[in-house]
This record gives structure tokens, C-alpha cells and sequence, in this order.
């Protein structure tokens, strides 16, 4: 029987409030935890840090009924085929600048005549048996995001989101913040004024809109203006604020 749960990129379209985590650790046991605990989806991320391909299909067959989307190293079409092959949801795209940025992103997540995607046997394709299936349904299932991380970005959005088969943008504040001059100052005008700009163009086009969180109280924020999907934390930050609660809880008696 066919499965009749929403894709990733089905509830992405439908407007739904998805609300993922970040997972940078390689152990296949944190992301499953990560995952246990509800959330929609995994940030998977190869930009940063030591995750490589046989960890990320390990993290996928951990993470339960969250979708898994990865973020590459770079906008690479060699990087876009080689995560889609370990079976991931979708990619996300990091430092996307510009319309032709994005055009080279989707042409390398879609196979002929959509885009240019080359073909192997891999893990999405069920090593083989599940081959047709997938080469049906990946071009409905596929989530192809950017993320816009600079200040070209932000003038370049509205080209940018208008480009087909973008299925979201995803703002980085903090690289945001530093393009802009004010690194780590994400609250800082000029740093809100061009996530503003950035939803209101989403809005425009009718694409998807979504940022990274340090906290909840941001998410929370960013949730209660329509942003989609969002990001909050990160596996080590959890672990490491964990333990420090912890442990100065103790400390105190």
C-alpha cells in the first residue's frame, strides 16, 4: 500500500507551521533523540562541522518521522546529487545570492527534462527495487531551499524567489547580521529591516519563508508572523546548556 503521509514538501506548500531542530553531531543516536523529541524536521548540516555522507544516511534511517533535510556544503550540483541519493527529503542550499544561484540549484535536484540531475542506484532508490518509484515521485517530493545569508541576497530576493522550483527560503541570521556589518547583532535594524524585506517578498511570491532560532522565545516570535520553516537550536548547544544547567543547579546547594 502507497504511503499516505504528506511529504515534507506537500505540508511546506500547505502552509503549515514546521518547526525542525539543528543536527551537527555525527551520531546517528543524537539526531534520533533530537527527533524523538517531535519535531518536524532535521536540519541536517554538512556546511559545518565533520558530518559526512555515510553519517548522514545513518542519521536518516534514525530519524523516525521526521523529514530530512540536508544542508550542503556549497550550491554544488556533485554535493545536491549525492545527498538526494542517501534518500534525504530535500537540500538547502547555503549562501544563494542570486536568480541564476537558484537556477543551478534546482536544475541539480531534478532529474531530465526538469533538470539535470544525473542517475545511480542508491540508497533513495531502494538499491534498485523501489527505482521507478522514486524516479515518479521525486520530482513532487523533492524540497529544493535557499538560504539567504547576505545582503545581495537580500536585494537580489524577489528574482530569487521567483525562480521555479524554489520551494523556500531560509534567512541565516547570523551571516545576515555580519554582510550587513553588525555580526551577532541579529536584532539590529538593519539586520530586521532585511528579514523583513526578505518575508514580504516571500509573501509576494507566495514562497515559503523561514529562519534559523537560537531560542524558543525567537521561534516563538518568528512563528506568530508566519515564518515556515523554522530551525531552533542545536544538537551540541542543547547538550552543552543542558549540562550547564545541571551542573550549577548542583553548585548552588
Amino acid at each position: 500500500m502507497p504511503s499516505t503521509k504528506l511529504s515534507f514538501r506537500a505540508r511546506l506548500r500547505a502552509g503549515e507551521s514546521l518547526v525542525g531542530s539543528i543536527v551537527t553531531m555525527p551520531l546517528a543516536s543524537v539526531a534520533e533523540i533530537v527527533a524523538d523529541a517531535g519535531f518536524d524536521w532535521l536540519w541536517i548540516d554538512m556546511e559545518h562541522g565533520p558530518l559526512d555522507l555515510t553519517t548522514v544516511e545513518a542519521i536518516l534511517r534514525a530519524r523516525g518521522s521526521a523529514a530530512g533535510i540536508v544542508r550542503a556544503p556549497a550550491n554544488d550540483p556533485v554535493w545536491i546529487k549525492r545527498i538526494l541519493d542517501t534518500g534525504a527529503e530535500g537540500v538547502l542550499l547555503p549562501h544563494v545570492s542570486s536568480a541564476a544561484e537558484a537556477r543551478a540549484a534546482v536544475e541539480a535536484a531534478y532529474y531530465p527534462p526538469r533538470g539535470k540531475r544525473s542517475f545511480g542506484v542508491s540508497r533513495a532508490h531502494g538499491y534498485g527495487p523501489r527505482m521507478n518509484d522514486y524516479l515518479g515521485s521525486s520530482i513532487d517530493e523533492t524540497t529544493v531551499m535557499v538560504q539567504i545569508e547576505d545582503a545581495t541576497a537580500v536585494a537580489n530576493i524577489d528574482e530569487i524567489l521567483a525562480t521555479d522550483g524554489i520551494d523556500a527560503a531560509v534567512i541565516g541570521p547570523f551571516d545576515l547580521s555580519g554582510s550587513l556589518g553588525h555580526l551577532g547583532d541579529i536584532t539590529h535594524p538593519d539586520v530586521a529591516a532585511a528579514i523583513d524585506a526578505v518575508a514580504s517578498a516571500g509573501r509576494a511570491h507566495g514562497v515559503p519563508v523561514g529562519i534559523f532560532c537560537g531560542s524558543a522565545e525567537l521561534a516563538q516570535g518568528y512563528l506568530a508572523k508566519g515564518f515556515s520553516p523554522i530551525a531552533v537550536g542545536v544538537d551540541c548547544m542543547l547538550l552543552a546548556a543542558s549540562a550547564r544547567t545541571l551542573r550549577e543547579s548542583l553548585a548552588k546547594r
